[in-house]
C-alpha cells in the first residue's frame, strides 16, 4: 500500500501589499524563502515509524503546485498549518473524489478536529507519534475514519523514531530539522505552538539527537541544522550534555530559546563551541508594559525585560548573533511601539529582527479571549493566520494604524541599507569583544554573519509545528 505524505509548506501574506513588500526588501522575502525550504519533521517522523509493508513517499505542496498533479497513493497523509489549513482541504477533497483515504494532523487539526472532519476520513489531535500506529491499523483493516488522539496519554521523546530524511532531495534542502525538545514552560498567551500538543516541557535523550544529526550528516556532509524546538535549553542540564556531544559533530546550528541563556556564561561557551550561528529570541515588545500579562502563569518576560539589551550583547560577544522577534498589536502595544522597536534595534545591536502582527490561532488562550470580546474580524479566516496580515482589532491602535505601521516598519527595517548596517555593526562588536577577551575572532567560528547562505530559519515559530503534530 502507498502513504503518499505532503506538506503544505509556505507562507505567503494574504494582503497584496505584503507580498510585494516581500518582493522588494532582501531582509523580508529571504524569510519565507527560508520557511518554505524547509521540510516537515513531523511528516518525516512520522515515516520513520511506518512499517516496511508501506510505500512511503514525500512531497511538498509547492512543487505539486507546478506540475498540478497529486501523487497516486492509497492514504493521503496531509500535514498542515492554520494559514494553509483551507488549502490541504482542497488536497483532500480531491484525493477523497478518487476513493482515496485521507488523514490530516497538526497544531490547527488539534484546535479544529471536528472542522477538519468534515474535510477528510480521519484527523490526529495531539502528539502524532501516539496516534499513528491506530491510523495505520485501522486503514489496513478498513475502518479509518474519525478522530484518533493520545486518549490522555504523552509522548515520550526516548521512544522518538529516526525520521525519514533519505525521503527528501538532497539538492533542495539547504537546512534540515532535527528537535532536542517539546514544549514551553512560559505558556504566552498567544503561542500556538507545541504547548498544543503536549502539556509540559520534555527533552529528547542526547544520544537519540546525536543519532538523528548523524543521519542527516549521511546524506549531507556539512549540514546545517535547525534545531526545531520551541524554547531550547530551559534544562540547562540536559543543555550542556547536548553541546557537549554536538561539538564534536562537525555542524553548524540554529535554533529558538528564551533569553535566559544569556545568564549563563558556561552555556553560551558551549553554544558557541559546538557551532552555533545564530539565536531566535521572544522579545515580543520594545516596552516593559507592552509584556505585561502576555504569559498565562506569570509575568516572567516582563521581568526580564530590563536586562535585554544587557543580554543580547553578552550573547552576541560570544559570536552568537541574535534574532529579536516582536509582536505588533498586543493589548499593551501603542502605536509608539513602531518607533520604540526601530530605536531599540539600532541601540541594542540586534543583528537581525522579526516583526509580525499579533495573531489569534485557533486552540489558543488569546483566540478564545479575543472571540469572547468579539475583537475577531473574521473568526474563522484561516489563511489571514499568517502573523503578517492583521484578523484582530487592537486595544490601543486601530486595525489601519497597526496595518500601515508595520509596512513602514518592514521597509525600514528590511531594507538593503538596513540590513548591511545591522550586519556591520554586528562584526565590529564581535572584533571588539575578541580583542577585549584576548581571543581571535576567528575562535568565534561560526559568527561572521554567514548562516549558510541563509538568513533566519525559524519566522513563524508560532505557525510551524516544530514535530510531533502529523
Amino acid at each position: 500500500m502507498k502513504i503518499a505524505l505532503i506538506a503544505m509548506s509556505g507562507v505567503r501574506a494574504f494582503k497584496p501589499e505584503l507580498n510585494a513588500l516581500g518582493m522588494t526588501l532582501p531582509g523580508f522575502v529571504e524569510r519565507g524563502r527560508i520557511v518554505a525550504a524547509m521540510p516537515s519533521l513531523s511528516l518525516l517522523t512520522l515515516a520513520g515509524m511506518t512499517p516496511d509493508r508501506f510505500e512511503v513517499s514525500y512531497h511538498e505542496i509547492a512543487d505539486l503546485r507546478q506540475t498540478g498533479e497529486l501523487p497516486a497513493c492509497d492514504l493521503a497523509a496531509i500535514g498542515s498549518f492554520t494559514a494553509q489549513v483551507k488549502d490541504a482541504y482542497e488536497v483532500a477533497r480531491r484525493y477523497r473524489e478518487r476513493g482515496v483515504k485521507t488523514v490530516i494532523g497538526g497544531l490547527h487539526a488539534t484546535a479544529m478536529p471536528r472542522e477538519a472532519l468534515a474535510h477528510v476520513d480521519a484527523v490526529v489531535v495531539g502528539e502524532g507519534e501516539l496516534a499513528w500506529p491506530d491510523v495505520l491499523a485501522d486503514f489496513e483493516a478498513g475502518r479509518l475514519g474519525g478522530i484518533y488522539g493520545a486518549k490522555g496519554r504523552e509522548f515520550d521523546l526516548a521512544e522518538a523514531p529516526m525520521p525519514r530524511f533519505d525521503l527528501l532531495d538532497p539538492a533542495k534542502y539547504n537546512r534540515i530539522t532535527v528537535q532536542t525538545a517539546r514544549g514551553c514552560p512560559w505558556k504566552c498567551e498567544f503561542c500556538a505552538s507545541s504547548i498544543l500538543l503536549t502539556p509540559r516541557y520534555k527533552t529528547k535523550p542526547v544520544a537519540k539527537t546525536i543519532a538523528e544529526i548523524r543521519a542527516v550528516k549521511a546524506i549531507w556532509p556539512r549540514p546545517f541544522v535547525e534545531f526545531a524546538d520551541d524554547n531550547s535549553f530551559v534544562d540547562k542540564k540536559h543543555a550542556k550534555a547536548l553541546l557537549r556531544a554536538v561539538a564534536a559533530e562537525n555542524i553548524r546550528w540554529f535554533t529558538e530559546t528564551d533569553i535566559a541563556v544569556a545568564e549563563d556564561g558556561e552555556l553560551l561557551d558551549l553554544m558557541r563551541e559546538s557551532g552555533c550561528a545564530q539565536v531566535l529570541i521572544g522579545l515580543e515588545s520594545p516596552t516593559a508594559a507592552g509584556l505585561e500579562g502576555i504569559e498565562t502563569r506569570r509575568n516572567w518576560k516582563r521581568g526580564k525585560f530590563a536586562g535585554y539589551r544587557e543580554a543580547i550583547a553578552r550573547i552576541q560577544d560570544h559570536g552568537i548573533a541574535v534574532n529579536g522577534c516582536f509582536v505588533l498589536g498586543m493589548d499593551g502595544g501603542t502605536v509608539s511601539d513602531f518607533a520604540a522597536i526601530r530605536r531599540f534595534v539600532e541601540e541594542s545591536g540586534l543583528y537581525e529582527v522579526q516583526i509580525t502582527v499579533v495573531t489569534a490561532f485557533p486552540g489558543t488562550p488569546l483566540y478564545r479571549r479575543l472571540l469572547a470580546e468579539g475583537r475577531l474580524l473574521d473568526p474563522t479566516a484561516w489563511e489571514k493566520c499568517t502573523v503578517f496580515d492583521v484578523n484582530v482589532r487592537p486595544q490601543q491602535m486601530s486595525v489601519e494604524e497597526l496595518e500601515e505601521g508595520f509596512v513602514e516598519l518592514a521597509r525600514q527595517l528590511y531594507s538593503a541599507e538596513a540590513v548591511r548596517t545591522r550586519k556591520g555593526a554586528f562584526r565590529r562588536r564581535l572584533r571588539w569583544a575578541a580583542t577585549r577577551s584576548g581571543t581571535q575572532e576567528a575562535d568565534h567560528g561560526n559568527a561572521t554573519g554567514d548562516f549558510g547562505g541563509t538568513g533566519h530559519g525559524g519566522i513563524l515559530p508560532a505557525v510551524l509545528p516544530a514535530g510531533g503534530g502529523l
